[in-house]
Parts: structure tokens; C-alpha cells; sequence
């Protein structure tokens, strides 16, 4: 992860031309789940990981789907709520459909700040830039929440003395233990004024396949750690659960009767929407 805050420039001519700070012989977060997604902003890095990934858990990218489809469904609550400022942290690239197209359905005045600590996805985001005055992208790393808070391009756009909706959707689990993940997310918790709501997200350590796709991406990414529901629900602390409290993702407020038993993709991650008091 890059130590810090910047913004990448990004005025070349040539539209495959790739910034220095992107290696692509190094596999990124937001271009493997880009890859398990089966999006096209990805390289041989990152499809060699997503495959060796579905080799050992074969569920056809289906838990990055299922992720992709509960964040939609959580912003969209939260916009219903009356939140019309959100802040995406550890984004992704612009994939299938995005927080704030999601998000201005309902509010069309509603502000959305994407930060991921991939050049890439910043300079994915230019037509977002060009487009969508109420949106801006960040490259930051997630670990330093005082620079993310107080970055020139939140500041100023984003109001934290009002309820804001924080996404951590699928980034957590990036965390290791040593890093404590849980004093982390409790410092954002903290800057978030009453009203706020967190949508969190993490890998479930509920199967062996689970933990297989735990050791592929330990090995090949140097990331990705399973926990189990207590720990995951650890992390709503402090916080009032939307029903149906943290749950395996398909059985959070699903628009469509939900098909029992479910599938690797349907356990492999669980996550909900808590609201500070």
C-alpha cells in the first residue's frame, strides 16, 4: 500500500500509456477482484492470482458478485435514509455499476469520495472526474486514517460534522492481525458524526474452501485473511445493526427470496450496515 496520500497526474495522449507507479508484473487488490469480477482492467498478474483463486475456491467469481450486488444494496438504503455523502474506502476499480451512480439515483445531489491505494484506479476514474462534479477519487492508503480525513479533496467536500455513509466493502479483510484491523476501523468510527452509517464487508471463515482461497491469496497477493462471524461482528462495535445484523451476504435485505442452502459464493463473505447513535 502507498505510505500516504497523492493524486496521479494524469495528462498523457496516448490512452495505453500506463503511469511508472503502476507495475504490472505485481498483482494489485483492485485489479484481481477486477479479474474475479470478470472485468478488463487487469493483467497476467492479477488473472494468474484470480485464477489459482477459482482453482482452489470454485465458485466462478460469484462471492465477488454477490459483494459487488450487497454494497449497491446497502448505499441505496442508506441514500433512503437521507445520507447524501459517502466515502468509499478501498473502492476498486469502476466495475458493473458504482457507489455513486447508485447513490445519486436516489439523491442526485449526493457526494461520494472513492480512495483506494492503487494509481490505477485513479486513473480508471478520469471520466468520473470529467463527468460527475459531485464525485472525487483519491489514491491513499486505508491504514492512515487522519491523511484520509483530512485530504485537501475531502475537506471542504465532504461535511463530517453531518452523517456521512462509510464504506469498507471487502477491504478489511486485507488487513493482518498485527496491524489491528479492529482499532482501525474504530478510529474512522470515531470521526464519524452521530447518524453516520457504516457498511462493512469481510472474507467468512466458514468453509475449508474458504480458507484454501485464504492461502492462494496470502501467497501470491501477500493479503487476504478470513475471520469468523464474532470477530466480523466485532468490527459493528459501538454501533446500532440494520436488521438483519451481519449475515452472509445474499440474506442481507435481498430484493428476491434467497435460495437455501447457499453456495460457496453465498458464504465465502458476510458483512452489514450498522448506524452510530
Amino acid at each position: 500500500m502507498n505510505d500516504g496520500a497523492q493524486e496521479l497526474r494524469w495528462n498523457h495522449q496516448d490512452p495505453d500509456y500506463l503511469p511508472p507507479e503502476i507495475d504490472t508484473s505485481k498483482p494489485s487488490i483492485a485489479r484481481v477482484y477486477d479479474a474475479f469480477l470478470g472485468g478488463k482492467d487487469n493483467f497476467a498478474a492479477d488473472r494468474a492470482v484470480a485464477a489459482e483463486g477459482m482453482r482452489h475456491f470454485p465458485d466462478r467469481g460469484e462471492g465477488a458478485r454477490q459483494n459487488r450486488a450487497m454494497l449497491f444494496r446497502g448505499v441505496r438504503f442508506m441514500a433512503e435514509q437521507g445520507i447524501d455523502q459517502f466515502l468509499d474506502i478501498g473502492s476498486g476499480l469502476p466495475t458493473m455499476d458504482n457507489t455513486h451512480s447508485v447513490a445519486q439515483r436516489v439523491n442526485p445531489g449526493a457526494k461520494v469520495v472513492y480512495v483506494d491505494n492503487d494509481p490505477i484506479v485513479l486513473a480508471h476514474a478520469r471520466a468520473l472526474l470529467q463527468t460527475n462534479d459531485d464525485t472525487r477519487v483519491i489514491t491513499a492508503d486505508m491504514r492512515r486514517p487522519d491523511t484520509i480525513l483530512r485530504h485537501p479533496q475531502i475537506e471542504g467536500f465532504l461535511d463530517l460534522s453531518r452523517p456521512i455513509g462509510l464504506l469498507m466493502v471487502a477491504v478489511v479483510h486485507h488487513l493482518g492481525d498485527a496491524e489491528d484491523p479492529h482499532g482501525l476501523v474504530d478510529r474512522y468510527k470515531a470521526a464519524l458524526a452521530p447518524g453516520s452509517y457504516l457498511q462493512l464487508t469481510h472474507f467468512c471463515s466458514c468453509a475449508p474452501e474458504v480458507r484454501a482461497l485464504e492461502g492462494v491469496l496470502l501467497k501470491m497477493l501477500g493479503t487476504g485473511r478470513a475471520r469468523d462471524m464474532p470477530e466480523i461482528l466485532g468490527f459493528f462495535d459501538g454501533l446500532e445493526l440494520v436488521e438483519p445484523g451481519v449475515v452472509h451476504l445474499p440474506e442481507w435485505r435481498p430484493g428476491q427470496p434467497v435460495r437455501t442452502p447457499l453456495g460457496l459464493g453465498g458464504i465465502c463473505i458476510a458483512g452489514g450496515v450498522g448506524r452510530k447513535p
